[in-house]
């Protein structure tokens, strides 16, 4: 019973991220964080399941490596974007600038 409950809020954790990600598009810094916690649920299911099965937990280090390396990339291009538009709010772009 308590096995379905964390994945109920494995679930909840990634439909509310998904929900983050589509609804909030106008700042790159909040699409960003909601990126973050849909691989922070992805990471909590995937330790569940290596739970349940018994199994190592080797691939859970490679994964966080990737989201680590995912979420460094997004700081990045996030700094980039600030430093030559002066904020990350997508509304004031313009296609012809580039």
């Amino acid at each position: 019973m308590m096995g379905m409950v964390y994945w109920l809020v494995v679930f909840v954790m990634f439909f509310s991220g998904a929900w983050g990600f589509c609804f909030n598009r106008k700042h790159l810094l909040v699409m960003l964080l909601s990126l973050e916690f849909i691989v922070l649920s992805l990471f909590y299911g995937l330790f569940l399941l290596f739970n349940y099965f018994e199994v190592e937990l080797y691939f859970s280090m490679v994964f966080l490596t990737f989201s680590v390396c995912e979420g460094a990339l997004g700081l990045s291009i996030l700094v980039s974007m600030i430093r030559t538009h002066g904020n990350d709010f997508f509304q004031s772009f313009s296609i012809l600038q580039c």
